[in-house]
C-alpha cells in the first residue's frame, strides 16, 4: 500500500490528495456539487460476476458515439475492470489543480485504482475510511471537464463504497444490471432496496448474458434457463431497458482492452432505454454546466 500524501506538482499521483468533501455537523459527510457534469448515474449489481463493468463499458462507448460527452468513474476500488476492459494504463497525473483522468482511444475520461499500483496484479488493500476518501477524491477532485454523463461502475455489496457514493455525490439514479438466474435476483433486490431507502431513482434493469444466438441455426438459446428480470422490473416499478447476449466478440475485444469498439443493435436500444430513463428521472431539474 503507498504512503499517503498528495503528489508533486506535475508528478503521477498514487494516492489520493485531501478529500473533497468536508464533515458537516456531527462529522456527517456533506454531498457534493455536479458541477459542469449534467448526468450522475450509477451501474451496479449488488453481486459480482454479472457484467456490471462491461455494461458501464458499452453504454459508455455508445453515448459517446452519439456526441454526448460521457466519463467513467471506476468506483470498483478492490476489484477494477473498466481500465482491463478498455485498454488503459496508469499511472494518472497530478498538475496541481486536480487529477487528469485517463481517456480511451475515443476520448472517454477515465479514473480507477488500477492507475494507483506499479503492478496491475497488485491488490488495494485498504480500510473503509480510505477507500472512502478516495471515492470522493475521485468525484470532485478530478478534472472531468464538462460531461453530458458521468457513470460509476459501483463493487458488489451494500457496503461502505455503495454508501458513499449514496451519500455523498449528487446521483440521477442507477441502473442494475442482472443475469436470468433467481439467484443473481435475490442479491441484486439487496442493492436496489438499498438504493430505494436512500432515495436513489431506480431508473431500469439491464439483462446481461441474457441469451447466445447459435451460429448454425441462429436460434435464441437461454443458457442460465427462464430468465426472472421482467418479473424484477415489474416488481420494483421500472423499465427493462435492454437484453444484452453472451457472445464470443465481447469477450475477445475485453480481453484485448478493445470494448468500445463494440457496437450492437442490443447496445443500441439499451443507450436509447438509458437516454429516455435519465431524461424522465431528471424532468424539470436545473441543468448544471
Amino acid at each position: 500500500m503507498p504512503a499517503e500524501g498528495p503528489a508533486a506538482e506535475g508528478r503521477p499521483t498514487s494516492t489520493p490528495p485531501p478529500s473533497a468533501v468536508r464533515p458537516g455537523p456531527r462529522g456527517v459527510l456533506q454531498r457534493m456539487d455536479k458541477g459542469r457534469i449534467r448526468h450522475v448515474v450509477a451501474v451496479g449489481s449488488g453481486k459480482g460476476g454479472v457484467g456490471k463493468s462491461a455494461v458501464t463499458a458499452l453504454l459508455a462507448a455508445e453515448l459517446r458515439r452519439r456526441g454526448h460527452t460521457v466519463g467513467v468513474l471506476d468506483a470498483d476500488i478492490t476489484g477494477p475492470s473498466i481500465p482491463k476492459l478498455l485498454g488503459l494504463h496508469g499511472p494518472l497525473l497530478d498538475r496541481g489543480e486536480g487529477i487528469e483522468p485517463a481517456l480511451t482511444a475515443s476520448g472517454i475520461p477515465v479514473v480507477s485504482s488500477q492507475f494507483m499500483v506499479e503492478d496491475e496484479q497488485t491488490p488495494v488493500i485498504w480500510r473503509g475510511p480510505l477507500v472512502t476518501r478516495l471515492i470522493t477524491q475521485f468525484f470532485g477532485g478530478v478534472n472531468w471537464g464538462v460531461l453530458d454523463y458521468l457513470l460509476l461502475d459501483m463493487p458488489p455489496g451494500t457496503s461502505d463504497v455503495p454508501l458513499t457514493v449514496f451519500q455523498t455525490i449528487p446521483i440521477d439514479g442507477m441502473v442494475f444490471v442482472l443475469t436470468p438466474q433467481d439467484l443473481a435476483a435475490l442479491i441484486v433486490k439487496k442493492a436496489m432496496n438499498m438504493a430505494r431507502d436512500l432515495h436513489v431513482p431506480l431508473l431500469g434493469v439491464v439483462e446481461n448474458m441474457a441469451y447466445v444466438i447459435c451460429p448454425h441455426c441462429h436460434e435464441r438459446i437461454a443458457v442460465f434457463g427462464e430468465s426472472r428480470v421482467s418479473k424484477v422490473a415489474e416488481e420494483y416499478g421500472i423499465p427493462l431497458l435492454g437484453r444484452i447476449p453472451l457472445s464470443p466478440p465481447v469477450s475477445e475485444l475485453s480481453d484485448a482492452g478493445r470494448l468500445e469498439d463494440l457496437s450492437t443493435p442490443e447496445v443500441t436500444e439499451l443507450a436509447d432505454a438509458f437516454v429516455k430513463a435519465v431524461d424522465d428521472a431528471t424532468k424539470g431539474a436545473p441543468a448544471v454546466l
